[in-house]
């Protein structure tokens, strides 16, 4: 398959998490995958996410709630390092697929009844954050895990998608660091860097568009609708390999 395919849906992916508020790896791990092997995938993936979240936070700059950061950020960059040490021992399918079923279950509950609130306190964001960082390292995506967490304390848009951003970029740069010492990214694809840097800036830009379309009240409505919408397609891409190679 051509690479100019996975430019153009990486691109895609970028304004979809974008939109979201918790960045596009939910979308380009799978896609990747169709590419390359999954540890240039996870390479791959978080050098575009680096791009991504410096350009969010340019864009998105206002806002940023510093305490969710600290309390989410933290545990979040501690124990993503966890996570992508352990992606060279351990066989990942199937933490994806929990983490599918577990999106679809808590996305369609919080729509479902939207005044049900996950209790914004420490713990609960102390427990979000190491949960989506060690999954981010561990199979290459915790946004939307993240996404939940702060789904929780109701931000405004802007402040919700700057915030999550900055979080995610100390995540990212973290298992970015792992990934290549590990040697996931060979020198074959530095050529594709310069085209992530590009695919970030103008995917992001053209997310803030739609952004400021939707309206503050709908805006929760959206990130978990995009939840729910990943939790499917993580589970019917578990369910393909599965026909496809009996695992």
């Amino acid at each position: 398959m051509s690479i100019y395919y996975f430019y153009g849906l990486a691109f895609i992916a970028e304004i979809l998490g974008t939109i979201g508020g918790f960045g596009s790896s939910i979308f380009l791990i799978p896609i990747a995958a169709m590419f390359f092997d999954f540890q240039t995938s996870l390479a791959l993936t978080g050098v575009l996410h680096v791009f991504s979240n410096l350009i969010k936070i340019a864009l998105f700059n206002k806002g940023i709630n510093k305490r969710l950061v600290l309390l989410i950020g933290i545990p979040s960059v501690i124990f993503v390092f966890l996570g992508s040490v352990l992606t060279n021992y351990f066989s990942l399918i199937y933490a994806e697929v929990v983490l599918g079923f577990f999106l679809i279950f808590f996305s369609i509950l919080f729509l479902v009844k939207p005044y049900l609130n996950v209790n914004p306190k420490p713990f609960n964001a102390i427990l979000g954050g190491s949960v989506a960082g060690f999954l981010a390292g561990l199979i290459g995506t915790g946004g939307a895990i993240r996404g939940l967490s702060l789904a929780a304390f109701n931000l405004e848009k802007n402040a919700f998608i700057a915030t999550s951003a900055l979080i995610d970029l100390g995540v990212d740069l973290t298992r970015s660091v792992v990934y290549i010492s590990n040697g996931y990214l060979k020198p074959n694809y530095f050529s594709i860097i310069p085209i992530l840097l590009v695919i970030a800036i103008v995917g992001s830009y053209i997310g803030k568009l739609i952004i400021q379309k939707v309206e503050q009240a709908y805006f929760k409505k959206l990130v978990l609708s995009f939840i729910l919408l990943i939790g499917v397609f993580i589970v019917a891409n578990f369910f393909r390999l599965f026909d496809s190679f009996k695992i």
